[in-house]
């Protein structure tokens, strides 16, 4: 899967992706200071699937209709242990194949999935 991996992503979340096959780029690594709007431009020209713990993705998403159409994932874990955070955001990312087209937001306990505009 080719996804982008917002500065907010943890080093150790990409080293998993990555292991585990995934295509990741790294926001922190290649597009340091981008902003959000560019980030999404850069996932649809690339065709890759937008990783974030920010909640403004959803905004830009909804609000703006900006297009996404590879899907955003908004990961929104407790933070109380990065190793369990990093083995969630894979277990999560391999579960599935319909994230295209989908806001996504993930927690420790359940996935939620909302169709993106058109």
């Amino acid at each position: 899967m080719r996804i982008i991996a917002n500065e907010n992503i943890s080093a150790g979340a990409i080293h998993k992706l990555r292991s585990a096959g995934h295509d990741v780029i790294s926001v922190k690594e290649t597009m340091r200071g981008a902003t959000d709007t560019e980030i999404l431009q850069r996932a649809q020209s690339g065709q890759c699937l937008v990783i974030t713990n920010d909640k403004d993705f959803g905004e830009l998403a909804f609000r703006f209709r900006m297009p996404s159409p590879c899907g955003i994932v908004l990961f929104r874990l407790s933070g109380s242990d990065p190793q369990s955070d990093n083995q969630r955001i894979l277990e999560v990312l391999n579960s599935r194949d319909d994230w295209k087209g989908h806001f996504s937001v993930v927690d420790d306990w359940k996935i939620r999935i909302r169709p993106l505009p058109t």
